[in-house]
């Protein structure tokens, strides 16, 4: 990895893919045909990019029980605490509808209520994520969405990994469908014959599944767009090389593109990190993949001081960030932007991506200055709740009639004055 100082103009090297003229020419054209055909448009895009003949996209409980009878018994277990990690947590993010009322009689306050549908996309392809399963359900389940249906690219076989599966009936799934790419965001946006739309649209996926989410953007919500996976480390003198270094490359695997990145005002840690990475990949069943990311957006900054160094990490405004220094929780105090924060060293990033709770599906490419990790929020709306008493109104009236002909709205003046006592 290559150690550098910090400049003024430093920025975390990101791959930001917004598709080619030509991709997103295609994905109009998927989700065009999918709006005029439905079923028929889901079936040949499934057969043409999935190579799978399908007679139904609906997963059946035969095909959940199959794969539980496939599955290891012992990571089913490891699902299932992992969900009751999940879920528990999420659930301390649960606001209530709240009211208050001022002396003159007036109530005001917010309500708060669940969406009513919510579509979840789960990647396929080479691998299969269950936890995406469980951090993109689990929040959507605290807030009491009523129906929550997931969609994921079936192997050409027809099937979908065990895995998802199993991780999808554990969350409690009860609408689960064979379909990906651009063609089951459309189907989630707009409706089938089978699968009814959702207000809500969740979930990682390649390019295609990017570029159709930004397409249906307003006819439906959508988590974000996600950028490739990013690590920041902010370390000092105090922390280990061997195990910063495995925790870099925990994030470089995933992706030729991801971003892996140490800050430290300590040069010795930032040398003898920089030579376990090396001796690391060596041994790296994915080395191929990570060490093209360390290589293109791998780096080390040196820093001054600690000061210096948590400048820098809220200048980058990583996905992830692991600070390991003495003092840690307060030098997290000083951190603003970060998507989620891992403090000791034995809060390793992984434990975050699959168990401890909090969700792993976090703002990317810089965004965590000003948005948050998906949470039950996201899966709920607040309307405000207004109501006047008399003796407020007719306190009020005259203003508000007022504040209405300075804008040039005579109606809005009349509407209030209409109910004053002649």
């Amino acid at each position: 990895m290559k150690i550098q100082s910090v400049t003024p103009e430093l920025s975390l090297k990101r791959s930001v893919d917004s598709g080619t003229d030509e991709q997103r020419a295609a994905v109009q054209k998927i989700i065009q045909a999918v709006r005029s055909d439905g079923d028929a448009a889901l079936f040949t895009y499934t057969k043409l990019f999935d190579q799978a003949e399908l007679d139904s996209m609906r997963v059946t409980q035969a095909e959940i029980e199959e794969a539980y009878s496939e599955f290891p018994e012992h990571i089913t277990q490891v699902i299932k605490e992992a969900a009751e990690n999940i879920f528990t947590f999420h659930q301390k993010q649960l606001r209530e509808t709240w009211t208050y009322t001022d002396q003159n009689g007036t109530m005001l306050g917010q309500k708060m209520t669940p969406l009513d549908s919510a579509g979840v996309y789960v990647p396929g392809g080479t691998a299969a994520y269950p936890s995406s399963v469980l951090m993109n359900v689990l929040p959507a389940k605290v807030a009491g969405v009523k129906r929550i249906v997931m969609v994921s690219p079936p192997g050409p076989d027809g099937r979908l990994p065990a895995g998802v599966l199993v991780a999808a009936d554990i969350a409690g799934v009860e609408e689960i469908y064979k379909v990906g790419g651009a063609q089951a965001i459309a189907a989630l946006a707009y409706g089938t014959e089978t699968i009814r739309p959702v207000d809500k649209i969740t979930g990682p996926g390649n390019i295609y599944v990017a570029l159709a989410k930004r397409e249906v953007f307003g006819d439906v919500d959508i988590d974000m767009i996600a950028g490739p996976s990013e690590i920041a480390v902010l370390a000092d003198e105090s922390a280990r090389p061997v195990e910063i270094a495995a925790d870099l490359l925990s994030q470089a695997e995933h992706d030729t593109r991801a971003s892996s990145v140490l800050v430290t005002p300590s040069q010795r840690l930032a040398e003898e990190t920089a030579a376990e990475v090396e001796r690391q990949l060596a041994g790296l069943p994915r080395e191929a993949i990570a060490r093209k990311a360390i290589e293109h957006y791998g780096a080390i900054y040196v820093t001054r001081d600690i000061q210096e160094a948590i400048d820098v990490v809220n200048q980058l405004a990583p996905e992830h960030l692991e600070v390991m220094t003495e003092n840690a929780m307060n030098v997290v105090e000083r951190i603003r932007h970060a998507g989620a924060i891992f403090i000791g060293r034995f809060s390793s990033e992984p434990i975050g991506d699959y168990f401890a709770g909090p969700n792993h599906v976090l703002p990317t490419n810089g965004t965590a200055r000003f948005s948050s990790p998906l949470n039950v929020d996201d899966f709920m709306k607040k309307s405000s709740l207004i109501m006047y008493s008399e003796q407020a109104f007719n306190e009020n009236v005259d203003k508000i009639a007022a504040f209405a002909r300075l804008e040039g709205l005579e109606a809005h003046a009349r509407a209030v004055e209409a109910r004053k006592i002649k």
